[in-house]
């Protein structure tokens, strides 16, 4: 047998796929696990995509992007940016490949929150990176002390995600503004996870691009606020040294994104998602009512569609398994975390799936209960 990589043994195995395959000998189990919105792709972006198609836009696009979703970003939501400050990436995950590559040598550290989405991690694993870990543990609140003192001479980088996966934190502009000090004082670059901007629920947006642009590599895309997980389109804005770097790195890699859903994309941007978006603001009052009333004790997400409570008993692990044999999926916090004390749930789901699965959650409340 040939031998692998080193990279493949300094990564592990997605701990949310060890979960489903637990979960694979279910009959229709109620599902509060999967990270993608239960509503499908709007009907008019659809049609913008069967467009492209027939009208024969299925080559490759340049690799910083297509022509159509460039000016459309840099008119709407990047309009604070020149051409050669954007890139249009393979969605959010791509941007997190590149900007990877693009900053980090081995021994490098980046500064990753803790929780944290499972990719931060294992890419700086993958790339042989040292990711040290900011505790956000209880409150999921940023803390600028325990940010800087975890600086040292050789951290490249902070990463901050909000809205956040798995919390549903949601930063607000003094805790960004703090940020945006220590990349200043310490000579650093933020990159700037906003995958989730169309879900704050309670105050609007604010992006750390706005306060420290020259500093900030601020990622996000189409998947989650139209539901385009599968079409696989993002952007990235950021210094031009650094988005140059990045591209380059396309050149290489993922060469562009699928053209015919870059102008779908396009389209998108001026296509209202309010709607749906109030539809999730009741879904996470209803998540969050229902844990408080069985004596869960949680943080009431400002964002996303996670919210992540803490176990009532055991470990993230031991309480994930047990509701897996209660029909139930949910994912243990050790995921997302150096800890395994909480687990997440997933309320991108319809209002009965939601009701039952408080229903199983209530009867796994105490220990005697569980089966």
């Amino acid at each position: 047998m040939q031998a692998l990589a080193q990279r493949i043994n300094r990564t592990e195995a997605s701990g949310i796929r060890k979960i489903f395959d637990l979960a694979a000998t279910l009959k229709n189990p109620v599902n509060l696990s999967i990270g993608q919105p239960h509503f499908d792709v709007p009907d008019p972006v659809k049609e913008q995509a069967i467009s492209a198609i027939q009208a024969g836009k299925n080559a490759y696009t340049p690799t910083q992007g297509g022509h159509d979703l460039r000016e459309a970003l840099l008119r709407g939501p990047l309009s604070n940016y020149r051409e050669k400050e954007v890139l249009v990436t393979s969605a959010v995950s791509g941007g997190l490949v590149l900007s990877f590559m693009a900053l980090l040598d081995p021994g490098d550290e980046i500064l990753i929150p803790d929780p944290y989405f499972v990719m931060y991690k294992q890419l700086a694993l993958m790339f042989d990176a040292r990711p040290v870990f900011y505790d956000t543990y209880p409150d999921w609140r940023l803390d600028p002390g325990k940010i800087a003192a975890a600086v040292t001479p050789r951290t490249k980088a902070i990463l901050l995600a909000s809205p956040a996966n798995p919390t549903g934190s949601v930063y607000n502009r003094e805790e960004l503004v703090a940020i945006a000090e220590i990349l200043e004082k310490h000579d650093l670059l933020a990159i700037s996870d906003e995958i989730y901007d169309s879900y704050c629920f309670d105050n609007p947006f604010v992006s750390l691009r706005e306060i420290c642009p020259a500093r900030t590599i601020a990622l996000g895309g189409f998947s989650k606020s139209h539901a385009m997980t599968g079409w696989r389109v993002g952007w990235a804005a950021g210094p031009e040294n650094v988005i140059q770097a990045m591209t380059k790195l396309q050149q290489f890699s993922f060469v562009c994104a699928p053209t015919p859903f870059q102008s779908a994309a396009a389209y998108a941007i001026g296509f209202s998602m309010q709607a749906e978006m109030a539809n999730y603001r009741a879904k996470r009052d209803r998540i969050a009512d229902g844990l408080s009333r069985l004596g869960y004790s949680f943080v009431k997400p400002a964002g996303s569609f996670y919210i992540f409570p803490q176990t009532p008993w055991g470990s993230g692990s031991e309480f994930a398994e047990t509701c897996i044999k209660n029909n139930l999926l949910v994912i243990p916090g050790g995921c997302f975390s150096e800890r395994d004390t909480h687990f997440r749930i997933v309320f991108a789901a319809k209002d009965e799936t939601i009701d039952q699965g408080l229903d199983i959650l209530g009867k796994l409340f105490h220990p005697r209960q569980s089966s």
